[in-house]
């Protein structure tokens, strides 16, 4: 036999087994990395299970749920008192308005100012976004009684009430910078400034109402990382 033909027939059986020792090798790993991720998944599954049964979670879910209901509760009651919207009052019902809730703004108004509709036009916009706080406007014309009584000698004149007490005001729009292009926010900031309305986050009304759904997302998409929550 030709020896440089067995050789070569060698060195290709060598070869050969090498490739399927490789490919024996190959094989064991990947059914290794299977297995691993089944362990893996199954031990996630443990875990959430156990998550899910933690009565220190279920509590604070249970407290969570509380605190929103009692939330819901009172915002009702307060839309029932006329918070939430930017209403017209009456003289007759001026009184009963500003000490039926604790915080309450007055817009003493002339319907034939330009500057009273520019005021009315922020104070409406404020009024749904600031639940606590009541937001009223009086025809200074039909409440003569209460003009004098208040010392009300320029229009608008927006009255801020506590607890019924006249604390504070703002006359014209000389705390606006004195010009008719103000915004809706830089009256937000002085109304806050003066302690009459809070401070909010613009997402603040939404984030309660998505609380629960966001709990499962966060509590899935911590197993699924493919999951499709925000």
């Amino acid at each position: 036999m030709d020896p440089d033909a067995v050789k070569s027939t060698l060195s290709n059986l060598a070869f050969g087994n090498v490739m399927a020792a490789a490919a024996r090798d190959y094989q064991k790993e990947v059914l290794a990395q299977q297995k691993a991720q089944t362990s893996t998944s199954t031990h996630q599954e443990v875990d959430l299970d156990e998550l899910m049964d933690d009565p220190e979670l279920e509590k604070l879910h249970a407290d969570r749920i509380a605190a929103l209901k009692k939330e819901a509760e009172k915002r009702q009651a307060l839309k029932r008192q006329g918070h939430g919207e930017y209403r017209e009052i009456t003289e007759g019902d001026f009184l009963g308005e500003v000490t039926g809730s604790e915080k309450v703004i007055c817009h003493f108004y002339h319907r034939e100012f330009y500057r009273c509709k520019i005021m009315d036009k922020h104070l409406k916009t404020l009024a749904s976004k600031h639940l606590d706080t009541k937001f009223t406007k009086l025809d200074a014309e039909n409440a003569p009684f209460f003009v004098t009584k208040l010392g009300i000698k320029t229009l608008p004149c927006v009255i801020l009430f506590r607890k019924g007490i006249a604390e504070d005001r703002l006359v014209g729009f000389q705390d606006l910078g004195g010009k008719d292009d103000f915004s809706t926010r830089a009256l937000e900031a002085l109304l806050i400034k003066k302690g009459i309305v809070s401070e909010k986050k613009d997402n603040e009304d939404n984030e309660d109402s998505e609380y629960l759904e966001n709990r499962h997302r966060s509590v899935r998409s911590s197993v699924d990382p493919d999951s499709d929550s925000d």
